[in-house]
Parts: structure tokens; C-alpha cells; sequence
């Protein structure tokens, strides 16, 4: 039999690196083939221990790694997963494991595929093409636009003038 899975061995230290796991940014189109196909291992170990460890089964399906999406929110429940627990303690953070678990509730929902849950892998929607002229129109958009153009006003700053209004007036 083998031993269970310790996710926190799998923290890859760099080669000349100090024995530290130092969790890092991951961002999957920055990586080198090889080093995402590693990081992906990895991540993927992680995954099989979260599903079994927090019950997860039937909300990570087993082609996970097929949804770019889903991918970005385990990598970003992971990387956050090492911080919290293979970290050094930080000053205010002392329901920091209870924070990363809350948080991987939130994320539950962006886990789930519907359309993969019966164990069939079912491809994501092809993304729809901008129209020819839509980035000449976002740009037209932020020089014309009240959005993007108008002078810079608090939302707080009328409400603000006229308490200070009320305060000064005569009584």
C-alpha cells in the first residue's frame, strides 16, 4: 500500500534554491512546456487530495484540467492553499486556515461543470470572435464616453456638502 498523498511535499524547489517551499505566483501562459506540464502534476495531485479530503467528488469532476477556468480557480485555491499552510505564520492571520477554507466554499460553485457531471467530458463553448470593429470602438468608447471622460467626483461628495451645509447654518 502506498503512503497518502502530503500535498505540502510537492512544492518543487528550484535547483541552487534553499530547502524552502516558497509558494509563488503561477500563471500557466508564462511557463515553459515543461515546467507547466510539472506544475500541472502537481496541481493535479493537490486536486486528488482536495476532492477525497474535503468531499468533493461530485464538484471537481474528474476532467477538470480539460476547463482553462476551472483550472485558474484550483491553481488559485492552491497557491493560496500553500500560503495559508506551508507559509510562515503572519501577524493577523490567525484564522488563516479557516479564511482558505471559506474561501474554497466560495469557489465551489465555479468548480461544478454540469455538463461533465455524469463522468462524460463535454468540450467548453467556443469562444464567439469580437466583431471587425470592436476594438476601434473600445477605444472611441474610453475617449468619448462620461464613463471615462468626466472630471473625477466622489459619489459621497454632494451628500458630504450638504451635511457640511447643515452643520454651518444659522439657527
Amino acid at each position: 500500500m502506498t503512503a497518502p498523498l502530503n500535498p505540502a511535499d510537492l512544492w518543487p524547489t528550484p535547483p541552487g534554491a534553499a530547502q524552502k517551499a516558497e509558494p509563488q505566483r503561477w500563471v500557466w501562459a508564462a511557463m515553459e512546456p515543461r515546467e507547466r506540464r510539472i506544475r500541472m502534476r502537481e496541481l493535479g495531485g493537490w486536486v486528488d487530495w482536495l476532492r477525497r479530503t474535503f468531499e468533493l467528488h461530485n464538484t471537481v469532476t474528474h476532467c477538470w484540467y480539460r476547463h482553462p477556468a476551472v483550472v485558474e480557480h484550483l491553481t488559485a485555491l492552491y497557491a493560496g492553499w500553500m500560503r495559508t499552510y506551508a507559509g510562515e505564520e503572519a501577524p493577523g492571520r490567525e484564522l488563516a486556515e479557516a479564511d482558505w477554507i471559506n474561501t474554497l466554499h466560495a469557489f465551489a460553485p465555479r468548480l461544478q461543470l454540469a455538463a461533465c457531471a455524469t463522468g462524460t467530458h463535454q468540450e467548453p463553448p467556443l469562444i464567439v470572435p469580437p466583431p471587425a470593429r470592436s476594438h476601434e470602438d473600445f477605444e472611441l468608447y474610453l475617449k468619448l464616453s462620461d464613463a471615462t471622460s468626466a472630471p473625477a467626483v466622489h459619489p459621497a461628495a454632494a451628500e458630504l456638502s450638504r451635511h457640511e451645509a447643515e452643520l454651518n447654518a444659522p439657527l
